[in-house]
């Protein structure tokens, strides 16, 4: 089978990479201001070409070189914080680019399963009532990021009722694990393993903890895609969302329990967002019912993992300092 991983040098898209490829798939990456380090893509470079989806010819090339069965359009600026500092850079890639690779898509008479990373950022404040949050609910982002999804997921469903190109629109939820950046569990893993080191004072300073999230480990994200690519109904959208939520201060105990050496904990006003949704957790119920997925990392597990992950890129000893 032909695949093609738009963003294969990001987060989700290297797991997805080796995956296919360990299955003996025909395989394509594409990589553009890679959000990983190199080193967890070194495996896979031979696999790699440069593609910037803001630009048609270099789509239209991609698609062209695999002629894919299954495309995961996972290129994005994927940062919801960093939205608010670049948003036509934002709106630029994921609106525009999208646009690019359907418009490819049409062009190369092609019949491929189009799988979206749309995202739970969509659904903006959800009321307590409403949560966990059903793909029904009315889609109100708070930041540009979400709203650059909402218009990612609608010229898929577009695209799907006029041009009849299978488009399955999967909104993530929050979703970590080793090779992550830009995330709390990132942070805070990376920060206590330089606090370890002694390469930062023994302070973890953080924002707003009272924060509920459910939390996805990548692993389970990336089965739940590939489920989606085989299952999946054309022109449907599906939650993937943790099973439960944990407040931001658990993840603190766990990263505490975590940590070789003793620190403290303090508040930092600058970490704190112009708005931050109270609760971040979706009903995955059509997920299941669709594809039979379900999570099999813990959090805490998933926690271990990162700090095992910082440890070893960091070149930090067993003995901290």
């Amino acid at each position: 089978m032909n695949i093609l991983i738009l963003g294969a040098t990001g987060f989700v898209g290297s797991y997805l990479m080796e995956r296919a490829i360990a299955q003996g798939h025909n395989v394509l990456g594409t990589q553009y201001n890679p959000t990983i380090d190199s080193r967890d893509y070194a495996a896979f470079q031979d696999k790699l070409v440069r593609c910037d989806i803001r630009y048609r010819e270099q789509v239209d090339a991609v698609i062209k070189q695999n002629r894919p069965d299954i495309i995961y359009l996972l290129a994005a600026q994927s940062f919801p914080a960093l939205s608010w500092s670049v948003p036509i850079e934002t709106l630029d890639t994921n609106v525009l680019g999208t646009a690019n690779v359907y418009e490819s898509i049409r062009a190369s008479g092609i019949d491929p399963v189009v799988v979206v990373a749309c995202s739970s950022a969509e659904y903006g404040e959800v009321a307590a009532e409403d949560i966990p949050v059903k793909e029904s609910h009315p889609l109100r982002p708070l930041h540009p990021y979400g709203v650059s999804k909402v218009a990612t997921e609608l010229l898929a469903l577009q695209y799907w009722t006029n041009a009849n190109i299978r488009s399955v629109c999967a909104r993530i939820f929050n979703t970590t694990g080793p090779r992550k950046t830009g995330d709390v569990c990132a942070d805070f893993t990376n920060r206590v393993v330089r606090i370890e080191a002694g390469q930062i004072p023994p302070v973890l300073r953080v924002g707003n903890l009272h924060t509920h999230r459910a939390i996805t480990d990548v692993r389970d994200l990336i089965r739940a895609l590939e489920l989606l690519a085989q299952h999946g109904v054309p022109g449907e959208v599906y939650n993937i969302s943790g099973a439960k939520t944990y407040q931001m201060q658990e993840l603190v105990d766990l990263v505490i329990a975590g940590s070789r050496v003793p620190f403290t904990v303090e508040v930092d006003s600058t970490l704190l967002r112009p708005s931050d949704e109270k609760v971040i957790f979706g009903d995955s119920s059509r997920l299941i019912s669709a594809t039979g997925w379900q999570q099999s990392v813990p959090l805490n597990d998933t926690v271990a993992d990162m700090l095992a992950y910082w440890r070893k890129s960091l070149n930090v000893s067993n003995g901290g300092r």
